[in-house]
């Protein structure tokens, strides 16, 4: 029986073993949301163009986006005066769904005699037009299916260029900037809940007398703490050159994200969709001239943003018959 001797084992060519280990980053994919298709119908009522758990999803993607919503709703309803068919709560509804999907509605409640005694907000979110005027279904999930009486529904719609079924938001050409700002914090947020302990590569070149402490090298980086942001590599090269064991980190070298340059250009192009002026939102200017006269900016965005939401709401005064929509004049705050 041949054994292999110390001189011949020494003749083989060393191999080189390199592997990774830590879980791919997961990725953010809501192209979904960005589907455009015509208004499909199944019989009853028509599908959305773009989906609108989608819309509603992306709401709070980014703190931008979602304040610009929650100023221009908040300015409206201080500006509501309460009717006795309309009080503020609902119409603060109603203008939040207009802001987020295009699309507002509001059913009117008759009484026994079929005089309208008040106006009851429905969310946008599960109102679906139906094949015939006048007709709209409630759809939550497939088995909740409901069809409003006839008539009984106001919809207040965003115009768009595409369909004249269902509105769609202003912002919509700004979704993908709002979330790559949320891709990016939730980076951000792992790449320090990550820590030390992973992020680089662990070479070593001598040869080992005993390919078991390589193994336990391997398990000991496998276990740390934190792996599944960054991938780290451990690479083993037996018979290398100087420097036989390096610790290299990558964290702070190629996984450098730019981080505040993605987060501003984001956020100027959300304030850009929704026309915000950044002062109303408590953004800090990073110069010294600032942003200008904060009531200035307010003065100029309620005329230019505000007064013509509220002449669309107003449309509903139309549609019922009575002035249910009526605003106070806003009055500016002198700014000390």
């Amino acid at each position: 029986m041949h054994s292999e001797t110390p001189t011949a084992a020494a003749a083989q060519p060393a191999k080189v073993e390199a592997f990774t280990f830590g879980e791919p980053v997961p990725v953010l994919d809501r192209r979904e949301l960005m589907d455009y298709i015509q208004c499909l119908d199944n019989g009853r009522w028509y599908d959305t163009p773009v989906s609108f758990d989608g819309l509603a999803r992306t709401f709070r993607s980014s703190p931008h986006h979602s304040s610009c919503v929650y100023v221009k709703r908040n300015i409206l309803v201080a500006m509501f005066k309460p009717h006795r068919m309309l009080d503020r709560a609902d119409f603060s509804r109603l203008a939040l769904d207009f802001l987020i999907f295009g699309n507002g509605y509001l059913e009117r409640v008759d009484s026994v005699g079929g005089r309208p005694m008040r106006l009851r907000h429905a969310l946008a979110r599960y109102v679906r037009r139906g094949l015939e005027d006048g007709r709209y279904w409630w759809v939550n999930g497939v088995r909740q299916e409901q069809e409003f009486r006839a008539g009984a529904l106001w919809h207040l719609i965003e115009p768009d260029i595409n369909q004249e079924i269902y509105g769609l938001p202003e912002y919509i050409g700004a979704i993908q900037s709002a979330l790559l700002n949320e891709a990016s914090t939730l980076f951000r947020r792992k790449y320090y809940l990550n820590g030390s302990h992973a992020g680089f590569i662990l070479y070593i070149s001598d040869a080992a007398q005993d390919v078991d402490d390589v193994h336990a090298i391997r398990d000991a980086l496998k276990a740390s703490k934190g792996p599944g942001n960054f991938r780290n590599l451990f690479l083993y090269s037996p018979n290398g050159k100087k420097d036989g064991v390096q610790l290299i980190p990558i964290s702070e070298v190629a996984a450098k994200d730019e981080f505040l340059g993605i987060k501003d250009a984001t956020r100027d192009d959300v304030l850009a969709a929704h026309r915000v002026p950044p002062q109303l939102l408590g953004i800090v200017p990073k110069n010294a001239g600032g942003f200008g006269s904060i009531a200035q900016a307010a003065q100029v965005f309620v005329q230019n943003e505000i007064a013509p939401l509220q002449a669309r709401f107003r449309e509903i005064n139309e549609w019922i018959g009575q002035e249910v929509i009526q605003f106070e004049p806003y009055a500016p705050v002198d700014a000390p």
